[in-house]
């Protein structure tokens, strides 16, 4: 699966697009944990002190931010579907 990482996170990913070996049906959160865990220096890009998503970071599905989705970070990712993870300009 294929994710998108923009800003200051494309540094740490080391570029923009970054396929992922997950399986389709994933959730929001199991791809999350798998970004991080390939990815360590983004948790605390992403995540605060709780484990929670910064307000000021967006991690999109299909042009849908999850943080504001009904089933939030369960929300499924099925195959061909686009995931964007940007933090807002001026976030912090």
């Amino acid at each position: 699966m294929k994710v998108n990482f923009f800003a200051t996170l494309r540094d740490i990913a080391g570029g923009k697009t970054v396929e992922f070996d997950v399986d389709h049906g994933v959730t929001a959160q199991e791809l999350l944990d798998k970004i991080i865990e390939r990815f360590p220096l983004m948790k605390k890009e992403l995540l605060n002190e709780n484990g929670e998503m910064y307000g000021h970071v967006h991690f999109f599905i299909n042009g849908r931010d999850v943080q504001f989705t009904e089933d939030k970070f369960a929300t499924r990712i099925e195959q061909g579907d686009t995931v964007n993870v940007f933090p807002a300009v001026g976030g912090g």
